[in-house]
C-alpha cells in the first residue's frame, strides 16, 4: 500500500482519538472548571460586640423586616453552649420575624447556587416553630424542627434558568417569643468557565499538529 495513503488513514484515526479524547476530558472535568463566588457567609459572632441581646435588628448582613429576633448565646439565653452567637427567629414582642439578606443578589442562567445554613428547635417547649427560608423565586422550603433538635446543617443546590435577583429571606411564623434558632448561614454560586474547555480543544489540537509533523518527517526520511 503507498505509504502516504497510510499516512492519511493514521492521521484521520488519530485526529478522531485525540477530539474524543478532548471532549470526553472537558465534560468530565467540567464541575472542576468552575469559579466559585461566596456571595454571603455569616456566623453572627461579631454582632453587638459578641454579646447576646433581645429584640436586635442591627445585623451586618440582614434585616428585620417583620416582627423581632433575639441575639442569643455566649451565655446569654444559651440554650446550645459551645455555638458562640445565634439568632431565636421568634423574638420578645410576641411577633415573629423575618430576616432579609441587606443585599440583592444577581444570578445568571448556567449559574449554580449552593446554599447552607443551621436550624436547631427552640430547646423551649413543644410548639413546632415553621420557618420558610427563600431566594426569590429560586428556593422555596418550609422547616419544622421538634424542640429538641440541635443544630442541624442544611444544603440546597439548584441551578439558574434564566437571569434573576434575590434576597434570602428566613421567616418564621410564631407569635409566642419562642422561635427556631439559626446559625451558619452561607450562599454561594458556581459559574462555569468556558475558557477552560476551549484550552483543553486547543491543546488537543496543538498535539494532533504535532502529530502529523512528525509522520510527515519520519516519511521523508524513509
Amino acid at each position: 500500500m503507498n505509504k502516504s495513503i497510510v499516512f492519511q488513514s493514521l492521521n484521520k484515526i488519530a485526529i478522531a482519538l485525540t477530539a474524543l479524547t478532548a471532549i470526553v476530558f472537558a465534560t468530565t472535568n467540567s464541575a472542576s472548571a468552575a469559579s466559585v463566588t461566596t456571595l454571603l457567609q455569616d456566623n453572627f459572632n461579631q454582632e453587638n460586640n459578641s454579646a447576646g441581646t433581645f429584640n436586635y435588628n442591627y445585623f451586618a448582613n440582614f434585616n428585620v423586616i417583620n416582627g423581632s429576633v433575639d441575639l442569643i448565646g455566649n451565655n446569654y439565653f444559651d440554650f446550645l453552649p459551645g455555638n458562640g452567637l445565634y439568632v431565636d427567629l421568634d423574638g420578645t414582642t410576641f411577633q415573629a420575624g423575618t430576616l432579609q439578606s441587606k443585599t440583592t443578589f444577581n444570578f445568571q442562567a448556567g449559574d449554580t447556587v449552593n446554599l447552607s445554613f443551621q436550624l436547631a428547635g427552640n430547646q423551649r417547649n413543644g410548639v413546632i416553630d415553621p420557618v420558610t427560608v427563600s431566594l426569590g423565586s429560586l428556593f422555596s422550603e418550609t422547616f419544622s424542627l421538634p424542640q429538641s433538635q440541635g443544630f442541624t446543617t442544611y444544603t440546597r443546590s439548584f441551578p439558574v434558568a434564566s437571569a434573576t435577583s434575590a434576597t434570602l429571606n428566613f421567616k418564621e411564623t410564631g407569635a409566642d417569643n419562642i422561635g427556631l434558632l439559626l446559625d451558619n448561614v452561607t450562599l454561594t454560586k458556581s459559574v462555569s468557565e468556558p475558557g477552560s474547555i476551549m484550552g483543553i480543544l486547543g491543546l488537543g489540537a496543538f498535539g494532533v499538529t504535532s502529530l502529523c509533523k512528525r509522520k510527515q518527517q519520519a516519511a521523508v526520511k524513509a
